[in-house]
């Protein structure tokens, strides 16, 4: 039988890489027990039941299960314990967040402390996390700062996906589904050797559609020639192309080159103007109709290219590593950014602004380049030193085009659509690192680790072109056009595992990591200078359990805290343009947990969950709040006090002692399976999903509309699998009871951002081992 689609952990396959010898789906209809889960969070193959961090490991299969209703990368919110993920940019501009710790800024030069790595790539820059996964074998979700030995930016934590790789074996794998809205999801691989025991291929690929089906009832005048229309929104084609080649010329050498190919189309997200009633955050518009009259209705693209290659060679005892990584991408997005027509959508009977923005990638170029040197074999004393050098550079472009109105179409504030408004920067973005980790099994039931990471990091924002009224420049004349930054920061982390009974260990660990400096530049784009922030720190602690008390049933948890000094938060100004800052420190503490069980061979269950409290500690920091007009449009609940910004009034609200933005109090996700076999035919199997979250607020101030509080997913599955394990034929639901879950908001406008639509389908998927 298939094994149950694991949410709070997967049933990886039994052998020891589980990206070059599965291919995502193995099962353990062999066994009556739970399959073993190799990881590798620390830089080499381990159970994960004996590596001291609490992770979370989820096969491709489960991940496909989740993708196969049309969702890219942020399919996974939700279904990981202290994951959570959400985007205000459609699909090529996901942030994620890891015990609560996120980064809420939409700005293209945006860090995240959620680092994300594809195939021991890192991807930094927001567009490149948005990179489609495909034909994977199994995601890791390592909790907690891992500076030692994945660099700085990963303050809360990675998410690392290791796709199928090529193999001395032939194999392929497939699946495919068709659902509303004309939903494809096509995913699939096949490879094998090219020449025996010296050359493999492996060919990879992903086609992922969907037809528009969001009408805009707009019928008036547009500045842009935006025009409505019946289902013009919501749709997307993504499509997705990797080829690897592994050469082994000798036992000792192996030598993986990869590439890739992205080319996207689709919808940037549409918000939901005014679907937030003063006072409340039940959403009141349909998901499926908005109301816009500007952007065009919302498109955007990108194409991506990228290439790597991993070079081993084993010594004898000690195995050298090289991974050279390199990404590019370019294209645009562009969006109503308040979400409808200011006439359809007064504030207090009082038409109250409107506009759009856009913001596009004219060239962006990131290099890696790792090298380490590793000891190999199973001995009480594991080492691994090394070095990485990190270079992006990229133009971005942005333009934003805002009116205030006093009476219908009457501008107060015009910026008129010529290139004269376009801002042009030019950011780049240096770092190198030295590291090292060493393990020794002090007995056979206790092991030490120690890890040590220096890292300096330099980034650079120019301003190439400012935007223009006339022959005015639109940019303060004192404020600073070639803005530098640079961090130089230690990581480290001190970890200690005890075997208490074979079935049990137990762990303990300190880490300290960083988030590198940022720059926000676009500010700009009203004629504000930059904006700034210094390094953030971290000090993370960490108790947690490990057991399988049998062979059918695997209980983890873990308990931690941190605190975060200098921490990053953004905030909005007048314009509703993102303002970096350093807080003095934010604190968090938490629980979380997983459990898997098979009672019997032909059911499964598993629950994971988490539950968070985060607070930001700084009694000087404010935040400006929901306004227009110098009208406040939502409900307020910290203290507040008016000031003069840019010669204006502003209400501001004192947020010590708040919640971090996307930080769910608690979340929870479960699943269970049931097999009925046909005597010698195969099987009949029924699956659920359920994800569910606690009270997440948006914005870093209180209100009574900007929050979300018990949303939930459902999802179904029901079908056929032959005897072997073959092949799969399924109908399936996604977001079964068509929820409408609050995902986001735009402040000044009470939009609304909601989740992916019901989706309901049928899906068939084959395979040979």
């Amino acid at each position: 039988m298939l094994a149950l689609p694991t949410l709070a952990g997967a049933q990886a396959s039994g052998p020891a890489d589980p990206a070059q010898a599965s291919q995502g789906g193995e099962t353990a209809g062999a066994s009556d027990g739970l399959d073993d889960i190799v990881v590798t969070a620390e830089r080499r193959e381990a159970n994960q039941q004996s590596v001291p961090i609490s992770l979370s490991a989820v096969r491709g299969d489960t991940l496909r299960d989740f993708q196969s209703g049309g969702e890219g990368i942020l399919a996974l919110a939700g279904r990981v314990p202290g994951l959570y993920a959400e985007t205000t940019t459609g699909r090529i501009f996901p942030r994620f967040y890891i015990r609560g710790l996120g980064n809420v800024d939409f700005y293209l030069g945006a860090s995240q402390p959620v680092s994300i790595i594809q195939d021991d790539i890192v991807l930094e820059h927001v567009v490149l996390k948005s990179n489609p996964i495909y034909d994977v074998a199994q995601v890791e979700v390592l909790r907690g700062p891992q500076g030692s030995l994945f660099g700085r930016n990963t303050t809360a934590g990675i998410v690392k996906f290791d796709t199928v790789r090529p193999s001395m074996d032939f194999q392929t794998r497939g699946s495919v589904s068709w659902g509303t809205y004309n939903t494809v999801s096509a995913d699939a691989g096949v490879g094998g050797p090219i020449v025996a025991d010296k050359v493999a291929f492996r060919v990879s690929g992903l086609y992922q559609r969907r037809d528009d089906w969001i009408s805009n009832l707009y019928a008036g005048a547009s500045f842009d020639g935006t025009r409505g229309g019946k289902d013009v929104m919501g749709g997307f084609e993504d499509r997705n192309a990797r080829l690897q080649l592994l050469f082994t010329p000798t036992e000792m050498l192996s030598i993986n080159l990869s590439g890739h190919v992205r080319d996207y189309d689709g919808t940037s997200t549409v918000f939901y103007r005014g679907a937030l009633p003063l006072g409340s955050n039940n959403p009141t518009k349909a998901r499926s109709v908005t109301n816009q009259d500007e952007a065009m209705n919302n498109p955007q693209g990108y194409t991506t290219y990228g290439a790597s290659a991993n070079v081993a060679w084993d010594f004898g005892g000690v195995t050298l590593t090289s991974i050279t990584g390199y990404e590019t991408t370019e294209g645009y997005s562009r969006g109503d950014t308040d979400g409808g027509a200011a006439v359809a959508f007064p504030f207090n009977g009082v038409p109250n602004g409107y506009g759009q923005s856009q913001g596009n990638i004219r060239d962006l170029d990131q290099w890696t380049q790792e090298l380490r040197l590793a000891s190999s074999g199973d001995t009480a004393f594991k080492w691994q030193v090394g070095g990485f050098y990190f270079d992006n550079r990229d133009t971005t472009e942005f333009y934003q085009r805002r009116f205030f109105l006093t009476a219908p179409f009457v501008a107060t504030n015009p910026n008129t659509n010529n290139p004269d408004n376009w801002v042009r920067l030019r950011d780049v973005n240096t770092s190198w690192a030295v590291f090292g980790q060493a393990s020794y099994a002090v007995t056979d039931r206790l092991t030490l680790t120690a890890g040590t990471r220096y890292t300096e990091d330099r980034k650079r924002t120019t301003l190439v072109k400012p935007a223009m009224t006339g022959a005015t420049v639109n940019f303060p004349a004192g404020a600073a056009r070639d803005v530098r930054l640079v961090g130089k920061e230690p990581s480290w982390d001190l970890s200690a595992l005890y075997q208490v009974t074979p079935e049990v260990n137990v762990y303990a660990r300190v880490a300290r990591g960083f988030r590198g400096p940022t720059i926000q530049g676009r500010s700009a784009v009203f004629g504000s200078a930059f904006t700034t922030a210094d390094s953030e720190t971290i000090m993370s602690y960490e108790l947690g359990f490990k057991s399988e008390p049998t062979r059918n049933l695997r209980v983890n948890a873990a308990a931690f805290h941190w605190r975060v000094d200098d921490i990053q938060l953004n905030g909005n100004d007048a314009d509703g343009n993102g303002v970096l800052f350093n807080a003095d420190k934010a604190d968090a503490w938490g629980v979380e947990g997983e459990i898997e069980w098979r009672p019997i061979r032909n059911i499964s269950f598993s629950l994971g969950g988490n539950v968070l409290k985060t607070k930001i500690k700084d009694d000087r920091v404010f935040a400006q709040v929901c306004a227009l007009n110098g009208r406040v449009t939502c409900t307020v609940l910290d203290p507040t006090v008016t000031r003069t910004i840019f010669g204006a009034p502003a209400v501001l609200a004192q947020v010590d002692g708040n919640p971090l933005p996307n930080a769910p109090k608690w979340q929870l996700n479960a699943g269970i399976r049931y097999d009925i076999p046909v005597v010698d035919r195969g099987n009949f199997f029924v699956s659920t999903d359920f994800n569910a979250q606690g009270y997440t607020n948006f914005v870093l101030y209180r209100t009574r509309e900007f929050y979300a509080d018990g949303n939930f997913e459902l999802g179904l599955k029901a079908g056929f699998t032959d005897p072997d394990d073959r092949y799969e034929i399924a109908v399936f639901a996604r977001n079964v009871t068509n929820e409408r879950n609050l995902k986001g908001v735009i402040e000044n406008y009470n939009a609304a951002v909601y989740n992916e639509p019901r989706i309901v389908g049928v899906s068939f998927s084959a395979k040979t081992r």
